[in-house]
């Protein structure tokens, strides 16, 4: 939280800069959070255009390609008293923010997955070694098998994480618990897959390497898999440990 705000007159001044934002440089609106004059935490709507933020795009990624990802650049940017996010002083505002996002996580990791092992499917039953599909031994049936049970595991994980989320009964322990279960569910799908399609599973020509090191972003990214884990050792023990 390096960004600041610190009052001015009727309105505020922010200086800063935020890393890995998503659709920065596309965005008719950022939402940024900074660090006011009185310690409080601060959010602000910031027009594309005002004058003191400027976006820069990150180049040369090799997961997650498709995504635009900017840093955005706060120099003594002048906002109205109306950018101002009035019912937020503390963490806890984008750490709401945090959950909402997480909890797509859950179930975008199980597409992914689902994608990988419906890719090995289609190609172990039409590779050919020996006069055979691959899909008649015995290894190919084993590993396919273990895929579609973590999949399928995955989708009740989602599932059952959605409905306490509808009946507002959903903490954030148990999105951590699902982001945590379900991304390494997926990459774990996604480098078998990879496997059992051989040379053929790195090219575009199947969705699986793709999928793969976007995995590998998505492990790290809305927290990381050992924050997760901590979130996780917080509620299972009543004692925090993220110092």
């Amino acid at each position: 939280m390096r960004t600041v705000a610190r009052r001015d007159g009727g309105g505020w001044v922010l200086n800063g800069t935020k890393m890995w934002i998503t659709n920065g440089s596309r965005a008719g609106v950022a939402v940024v959070w900074a660090k006011s004059d009185d310690g409080a935490i601060r959010g602000f709507l910031v027009p594309a255009g005002t004058e003191g933020f400027h976006t820069v795009d990150i180049k040369d990624k090799l997961s997650l390609v498709a995504s635009t990802t900017s840093e955005l650049v706060f120099e003594d940017c002048r906002l109205g008293e109306d950018a101002l996010l009035p019912a937020v002083s503390t963490l806890r505002g984008p750490l709401a923010c945090l959950s909402e996002a997480r909890y797509g996580i859950v179930w975008g990791a199980v597409g992914a997955a689902r994608a990988c092992l419906e890719a090995a499917l289609e190609y172990s039953a039409s590779r050919v070694q020996f006069g055979h599909p691959i899909a008649t031994r015995q290894l190919v049936q084993q590993e396919l098998v273990e895929m579609h049970v973590a999949v399928n595991n995955g989708l009740l994980l989602a599932s059952r994480i959605g409905r306490l989320k509808d009946r507002g009964r959903a903490t954030a322990e148990h999105i951590s618990y699902g982001k945590f279960s379900n991304v390494r569910m997926a990459t774990d799908v996604a480098r078998r897959a990879r496997a059992l399609l051989g040379a053929n599973g790195i090219t575009l020509e199947y969705p699986v390497m793709r999928h793969l090191v976007n995995l590998e972003s998505v492990l790290t990214y809305e927290g990381t898999h050992q924050i997760h884990a901590l979130v996780l050792g917080r509620a299972l023990t009543g004692h925090p440990a993220f110092e």
